[in-house]
């Protein structure tokens, strides 16, 4: 992979001048953290968009802007990074960790009922690898269950099911992230989005430090300049956290959004790519994405079954690499695997096959500027498979 400056070559210095250049107070166009909402909510078809420092502070204003806190329970996948299980403990709630479908890697719907009780109070979805979850079946079961729904899309932006539902369209409340690493970045920050105007006022407020000017719609706080420099005054009417996004990260924010198409195309292009290289192969089986649907690859994930044939992990990922591919990367400790929730005992639930494919799965790396940089890393990935006798060609 290259130099990755080419992720920043539309309108991202020019937005960054002008922050400047305004001395950070709002243009004719308004801030440029409203601009990324109205943008993000016209792309999702959502009521309310609120910009965040991170997606983790999203997921925690979400749990909290839905009532949950001690003794309370909140439904998580375990094959996601520790953000999940934070968020939860944050708030006073247990994580309740979900298993796996030991195809598509993602929340398995019929565990998750399994783990449904009168604590419950709501449920994480995570479209994990830039796949998207099994939408129909765990809405209907939230909804019989009257159960809200927080979708986590850090790793599915523009992912679609075989209903043609955007990731992030569908819950109470959808997060993003756009975390360096992500198919948009700003270097870190978030948005969440939601349909329900209270719901979205306590996020705002929640994120914004209970300022009592915020709203739903709107988070300038100085709407009065005569009440906000009186002595008399009250500014906040709520507990919240300072969960705000910056001028400059939302500026580049925006540029990244206006080239949406590009970025989820040349993510999809490296996906599908290493989907047809490891057609018929013997020793890494990709993630399923069923038929009709439509997955973004943040990552591309493939479960390695080499162990089976005398192959490690280790040995494959360095062959791998001399071949000029980048380097892959493990899945993360499941939630109840990572010592800080394990050694603390927080959360609960037994999830047997996440615990088989967080020790097999491979996540290649799809963030490559162009096709050239593309053939490099499927040629990387052909060669280490024919050097271990998969002869998939």
């Amino acid at each position: 992979m290259g130099a990755p400056a080419w992720r920043f070559k539309g309108n991202e210095l020019t937005y960054l001048h002008q922050v400047i250049d305004n001395g950070f107070r709002a243009g004719a166009d308004g801030s440029f953290n409203q601009r990324l909402e109205r943008l993000w909510s016209e792309k999702h078809n959502a009521s309310y968009a609120i910009t965040f420092n991170s997606c983790t502070s999203a997921l925690h204003a979400s749990v909290l802007a839905l009532g949950c806190g001690p003794g309370d329970e909140v439904l998580t996948p375990a094959l996601t990074p520790l953000m999940c299980g934070l968020c939860i403990h944050y708030t006073g709630a247990n994580p309740v960790y979900v298993d796996s479908n030991p195809d598509t890697f993602l929340m398995d719907p019929t565990d998750l009922e399994s783990k449904i009780t009168s604590k419950t109070k709501a449920i994480i979805i995570v479209h994990m690898y830039g796949g998207v979850c099994d939408i129909t079946s765990l809405m209907e079961i939230a909804d019989r269950h009257r159960i809200p729904v927080i979708e986590d899309c850090a790793q599915c932006i523009g992912g679609k099911d075989d209903r043609g539902r955007v990731s992030g369209t569908t819950g109470t409340i959808s997060c993003w992230s756009f975390e360096n690493s992500k198919q948009l970045t700003c270097g870190d920050g978030g948005v969440a989005t939601c349909q329900n105007e209270e719901i979205a006022t306590r996020l705002r407020k929640i994120g914004g430090l209970g300022f009592k000017n915020l709203t739903a719609a709107a988070g300038k706080v100085r709407v009065d300049r005569d009440k906000f420099q009186d002595p008399e005054w009250e500014r906040f009417d709520a507990i919240g956290y300072n969960f705000r996004l910056g001028e400059l990260a939302a500026a580049v924010g925006l540029a990244q959004v206006e080239q949406l198409d590009k970025y989820i195309g040349l993510r999809r292009a490296m996906g599908e790519a290493y989907r047809g290289a490891l057609f018929r192969s013997k020793l890494l089986k990709p993630q399923v994405q069923p038929k009709g649907y439509y997955y973004t690859y943040y990552t591309f994930s493939a479960k390695f079954c080499g162990e089976e044939k005398g192959i490690s992990w280790y040995d494959f990922r360095k062959k791998h690499m001399e071949y000029g591919g980048d380097g892959i990367f493990a899945a993360a400790k499941l939630l109840h695997q990572e010592p800080a929730l394990r050694d603390n005992l927080i959360g609960r639930g037994e999830t047997p096959v996440a615990v088989d494919l967080q020790k097999r799965l491979m996540n290649f790396t799809t963030n490559q500027a162009d096709q050239s940089e593309q053939e490099i890393q499927v040629n990387a990935l052909s060669q280490t498979l024919n050097y271990f006798g998969d002869k998939v060609g």
